[in-house]
């Protein structure tokens, strides 16, 4: 097999379980960090020439992180393209198994196990409200329908814009902040949020700095994300 990954996540998930298919993917893709293989662009703009000049047997896609304009055009070039959708841990857990049997893995890994295994075994010790930031200028929030969303509900997290019209609606700070959680998630991905950049705009509201990687990617980090997650939030109550 010869697999192309426009998908971060993905990437790892391939490159963890079937060393030696992935043969491109995007400048994103960060992990594992030794990862050698031709770079194909970004996932909103790959480069369909690249890709195609790789002659691979797969490309995997991903509904959210990719343009339908770019997956057209790739299979426009005669490529066979696999685009997940993944809104849901669930969703998560099954769409991993399709893409790792589509790129030839002889068996489920071991990592899809724990990490199915260690949510399984998670149990919520409260709930709280949140609102969970992932841009600034202008600021953007987790709404309806999110992956990162999902987990955090199963962490006892309920978002304020869970039921929000829009996946990641832009809204005013005044706005955040009048809705009154009980909690800011800060995550360090997309928008790199830090202990000097995000808890300021939310005076006298916990904040939990979390690992983005953790909150939003399907792969192999999933194993570790809910103790992680779990940690995290706690330490924001301290």
């Amino acid at each position: 097999m010869r697999v192309v990954s426009l998908v971060p996540s993905l990437t790892e998930t391939v490159a963890v379980t079937a060393p030696g298919v992935l043969v491109g993917a995007t400048d994103w893709c960060t992990h594992p960090a030794d990862l050698d293989v031709v770079r194909v662009g970004g996932t909103k703009n790959p480069d369909v020439p690249a890709i195609t000049a790789l002659r691979p047997d797969l490309v995997l896609a991903n509904e959210e992180e990719n343009r339908a304009p770019d997956i057209a055009a790739l299979r426009a070039a005669g490529l066979d393209v696999l685009v997940t959708e993944i809104r849901t841990l669930d969703q998560a857990l099954r769409e991993l198994e399709r893409v790792l049997a589509a790129c030839g893995a002889p068996r489920r890994p071991r990592w899809l196990d724990e990490a199915e295994a260690a949510w399984d075994a998670l149990t919520q010790a409260g709930t709280c409200t949140a609102v969970v930031p992932i841009w600034r200028r202008p600021w953007m929030v987790l709404g309806r329908d999110t992956f990162a969303g999902d987990l955090l509900a199963r962490l006892g997290v309920r978002n304020l814009y869970a039921d929000h019209p829009e996946r990641y609606p832009r809204l005013p700070l005044d706005e955040l902040r009048s809705a009154a959680p009980d909690l800011v998630v800060l995550p360090d991905e997309p928008y790199r949020f830090t202990l000097d950049d995000g808890p300021e705009a939310f005076p006298g509201t916990a904040a939990a700095l979390v690992d983005g990687r953790l909150l939003t990617w399907y792969g192999p980090s999933l194993a570790e994300a809910p103790r992680a997650l779990a940690r995290a939030l706690r330490a924001a109550h301290r």
